[in-house]
């Protein structure tokens, strides 16, 4: 493979790592994305990319539980993801169970206890009088992620927070 191609998919792939978290799959798309770009032999493309990807892992570019961790923290905080949707979507990413696992522990349970509450409030409201406006905000939370207890307890704590 030619020496040129590989500098240039080195540096436009640390560019990249260094904005942002990537899982190594997503790395080694745009590897072989990038070579095959450049030019590189397609029977070189999966060899040359995996090298690219052990120099990046090497040199802590890529790392899956760091970005596990970023993603888990990011869709928990933000997005109000739960705990089963995020881990469905990272091992989809091609992260193994025991990073998930690890990523998920450092998700702040309170704060994604208080996040379920509100993204049920704020549904809530959108359902006032429907008849069947707990059974939809269960159906919600459950598409959010969560874990039916998590949900029941919170809808109990949202019935009990809304009576006169």
């Amino acid at each position: 493979m030619d020496e040129t191609i590989y500098n240039k998919v080195m540096d436009r792939l640390r560019v990249l790592c260094s904005r942002r978290e990537y899982c190594t799959r997503d790395v080694l798309e745009k590897a072989a994305e990038y070579l095959s770009r450049y030019g590189c032999e397609p029977s070189g493309v999966p060899e040359a990319a995996g090298a690219i990807l052990g120099e990046l892992a090497r040199d802590r570019y890529v790392d899956d539980l760091r970005y596990a961790s970023a993603f888990a923290r990011d869709k928990s905080s933000i997005a109000g993801w739960g705990p089963v949707k995020i881990g469905h979507a990272l091992r989809a990413k091609g992260i193994g169970q025991d990073t998930v696992d690890a990523a998920m522990g450092e998700i702040d349970a309170s704060r994604a206890g208080e996040k379920l509450l509100k993204l049920l409030e704020n549904k809530k409201k959108a359902l006032e009088g429907d008849p069947q406006s707990r059974l939809k905000l269960i159906r919600f939370a459950l598409g959010r992620g969560y874990v039916y207890d998590e949900v029941e307890r919170a809808l109990k704590t949202l019935d009990a927070s809304t009576r006169p």
